[in-house]
């Protein structure tokens, strides 16, 4: 989910009538162009900043390398998966604090994470190493997950089942919502591949 999410980006000052996007997102969208232009491996950390219009310190003080251009927003995410499923009734089974977890991530999530979508698919299925990587990303937010569940007190392995079916509905959502042709909301699109996994996991036996 490169990019970030409801984070101010308008400055306004008397000599700036306009807004501009903040360093943290023309950094990742001037990477992803040079990605998909000119291939990962070729593109190099001055080459972001420079078609950014920011200098390499600049870019260095939001990101260590390259390569975590693309897992930006994983710790935004984290946070309001763990959030959401704090705040869920003390009542609501793990699936469904779950759930609450995932709508308070796609509330964040804007029109930028969406237009950057599909880029950002293309990108990662270009480069075994951003796969391995993209793979890596998934584990965490699925185990931020398990986590915040086990704080509640749910069992440790319902807790990591729990979030690895949380993570599987949030990547088929997305997967969804970034589609051009796509009209429904992410929270909508969340709450259908939860009904599904949930349908899914009853046939486990």
């Amino acid at each position: 989910m490169a990019g970030v999410m409801r984070q101010p980006c308008h400055r306004y000052t008397s000599t700036m009538p306009r807004w501009e996007p903040d360093a943290r997102q023309r950094l990742v969208t001037a990477a992803l162009r040079l990605f998909s232009e000119q291939g990962y491996d070729r593109t190099t950390v001055a080459e972001i900043a420079d078609a950014a219009g920011l200098t390499r310190s600049t870019f260095f003080r939001h990101f260590p390398d390259k390569r975590e251009v693309l897992a930006a927003g994983q710790e935004t995410l984290a946070r309001l998966f763990g959030t959401g499923i704090a705040a869920a009734s003390e009542h609501a089974t793990p699936l469904d604090a779950v759930e609450r977890g995932l709508v308070a991530a796609a509330v964040a999530m804007t029109p930028f994470n969406r237009e950057l979508g599909p880029r950002l698919q293309a990108v990662v299925a270009s480069s075994t190493e951003l796969q391995e990587r993209d793979q890596l990303k998934h584990i965490g937010l699925a185990a931020s997950m398990a986590d915040a569940l086990r704080a509640r007190g749910v069992p440790h392995a319902v807790a990591a089942l729990a979030g690895d079916i949380g993570m599987l509905a949030f990547n088929e959502a997305y997967a969804e919502w970034v589609r051009e042709e796509n009209q429904e909301d992410l929270a909508e699109l969340l709450r259908s591949a939860m009904s599904r996994l949930r349908r899914a996991a009853t046939e486990l036996g």
